[in-house]
């Protein structure tokens, strides 16, 4: 079980290239994959309660890198000459702590196996598109089960699609 000081590293092209959804959307527009892997992940995070680091590897474009927050998630942008698996692994040991779990979510075996030694745990691809697509299941199921009660009459009249964007809007995102 997630506790909210927990962290979750997720290293985003790996993710992106085992998710068939975002698999298929890479083909023809990287872009729009990498949104909608953040998108997906800032649910989950809103979900969760972890804070989520989303780690893309741009070690063959030249620059110093960049990190900011979209959707109160933190995105990396990895500086030149540097991979995704490498900036995963100095994060682990900055972000390393007793006081909460450290998570690294890739696909790629070798990663995971550094990521352990160093002390955080592992979750495959797989593993989170599950956790992630549970999530998103639960919150749907709360927002038709909530009921429209005295202060908010217009919340039974939404869609659940209208509720689930305006939920996103209430956790910080887009």
């Amino acid at each position: 079980m997630t506790r909210p000081d927990d962290i979750l590293l997720v290293d985003g092209y790996n993710i992106i290239g085992a998710w068939p959804v975002l698999e298929r959307l890479k083909e023809y527009d990287l872009e729009e994959a990498r949104d909608k892997l953040l998108t997906m992940l800032a649910d989950y995070q809103g979900y969760s309660g972890m804070t989520v680091y989303v780690i893309f590897d741009a070690h063959q474009v030249p620059g110093l890198g960049a990190t900011y927050k979209q959707n109160k998630l933190i995105v990396v942008y990895t500086k030149e000459k540097e991979t995704a698996d490498e900036c995963i692994e100095r994060h682990v040991v900055q972000l390393y702590s007793r006081r909460r779990n450290l998570y690294v979510a890739t696909s790629d075996l070798i990663e995971q196996h550094v990521a352990f030694g160093k002390g955080a745990l592992r979750i495959s691809a797989r593993e989170l598109l599950v956790d992630v697509e549970q999530s998103r299941k639960q919150i749907e199921h709360k927002l038709r089960e909530e009921k429209p009660g005295k202060r908010n009459s217009l919340d039974g009249n939404l869609s659940l699609e209208v509720r689930s964007q305006l939920e996103r809007l209430r956790r910080g995102g887009k």
